[in-house]
């Protein structure tokens, strides 16, 4: 299992407590989530229809601004794991340091992967990968630079799982091109993870291979009921894009409070530079909020956005230990 947030089960072993009496930060998912509501019966107990699956389709194409082919999937991973079959394995170059499951899944099927540190770096790819905003040092790309990138690879993909707050970043609208692959993740600015939806978004052709490849049914009833009323309620997507901007600088500023530099970071995650990141992490669970710490980067700190003010109120004392 490579490294990721949202281990909980390591940081409960390590100090005790129940999943409910822990404040997970280790991941950039918003703690205030999107309001369910009733959810049919129907949606629970039949096998959704073609009509509903376009349904929620629409609903994205409206939340992402774009008319291009789409198509549902169980969440951003699922796509990363079907990206090796759009194509014979080739070279792969991956914008570094990034969520690392690109490399993984690549390397495993076959594909030669280079990490790159600039996103120059990246042509000449058979699959040129970058994460925009990047995880978890936040590093953004313009939208103008990663167009011109475009004709000098073979398939740009740009996983835009963290980008619903920054709309100015997104190539969604632009996603019917050849060559390029637009990821979206639901679960993070929706704040419903569990609920395991993304899309992916393309031109016709990659978009045909990755609905065959995922299936007749690739998303729950449940997701499509609730992905299709969330995706085209823009007032709760402007209010909460308002409230995360306002809560970066309060975090921010409570990491100031404790000597930690700003490293990056992006609307939903923030990442700090401490003395030691695995000490800040200890300090931190002993009061059962849990972060995000980097083997290659022992003084890097990850911090998701707490929700409620009883969570920011316990940050707080926990910062204050």
């Amino acid at each position: 299992m490579r490294e990721h947030g949202g281990n909980l089960d390591l940081a409960q072993q390590r100090f005790g407590g129940r999943a409910e009496d822990w404040i997970d930060l280790s991941t950039g998912i918003n703690r205030l989530p999107y309001p369910v509501g009733e959810v049919s019966a129907r949606a629970w107990s039949a096998l959704p229809s073609h009509a509903e699956t376009e349904t929620l389709h629409q609903a994205a194409r409206h939340a992402y601004r774009t008319n291009a082919p789409i198509v549902a999937i169980g969440g951003a991973q699922a796509a990363i794991q079907m990206l090796p079959q759009l194509a014979p394995p080739g070279r792969a170059r991956i914008l570094a340091p990034t969520y690392n499951e690109y490399a993984g899944v690549l390397s495993a099927a076959g594909w030669e992967v280079e990490e790159v540190r600039e996103p120059d770096a990246l042509a000449g790819a058979d699959f040129a990968i970058l994460v925009n905003p990047n995880n978890p040092d936040g590093r953004c790309s313009a939208p103008r630079d990663l167009l011109a990138l475009l004709p000098r690879v073979g398939r740009l993909v740009i996983d835009e799982s963290f980008a619903d707050a920054l709309p100015q970043l997104s190539l969604a609208p632009q996603a019917d091109r050849p060559g390029l692959l637009i990821l979206r993740s639901f679960g993070k600015f929706y704040g419903l993870a569990g609920l395991r939806l993304g899309f992916a978004i393309s031109n016709a052709d990659d978009i045909g291979k990755l609905a065959a490849l995922s299936g007749p049914w690739p998303v729950s009833g449940a997701a499509i009921a609730i992905g299709s009323r969330a995706l085209r309620d823009d007032a709760w997507a402007e209010a909460t894009s308002a409230r995360l901007v306002r809560d970066c600088g309060r975090l921010d500023e409570m990491a100031r409070g404790k000597g930690w530099t700003l490293v990056g970071g992006g609307p939903l995650f923030r990442l700090y530079e401490t003395p030691d990141a695995l000490v800040a992490q200890e300090k931190l669970a002993r009061g059962q909020i849990w972060s995000r710490v980097f083997a290659q980067n022992p003084t890097w700190l990850r911090l998701g956005l707490p929700g409620s003010e009883v969570e920011w109120t316990r940050l707080a004392e926990a910062l204050a230990r």
